[in-house]
């Protein structure tokens, strides 16, 4: 095991986290932006508002997107013990 398969290896970790929360923190990023310009224009200030609408949109991005995240983790998961049996060896 060298250097350069440590980097690959934390690389590709880094890109795989990266990938399986970007549906997640985007539907927080636009959900977060569209309430506060909805509390801007109404001169709305309850709290509430801007938790309950992210909560829900991150719910349904999760059933939506939970088989496609959860083979990404499993893949993932696959090639890492993959590299482990190879090592061993």
């Amino acid at each position: 095991m060298d250097s350069s398969f440590i980097l690959y290896l934390g690389r590709h970790t880094l890109e795989t986290a990266l990938l399986v929360s970007a549906p997640i923190l985007l539907t927080c990023l636009v959900v977060g932006v569209v309430v506060t310009l909805l509390q801007a224009v109404t001169s709305i200030r309850d709290m509430t508002l801007t938790i309950v609408p992210k909560l829900m949109a991150v719910g349904v991005v999760m059933l939506v997107s939970g088989g496609w995240t959860l083979g990404i983790i499993l893949k993932f998961t696959n090639q890492i013990f993959g590299h482990i049996q190879n090592v061993a060896h």
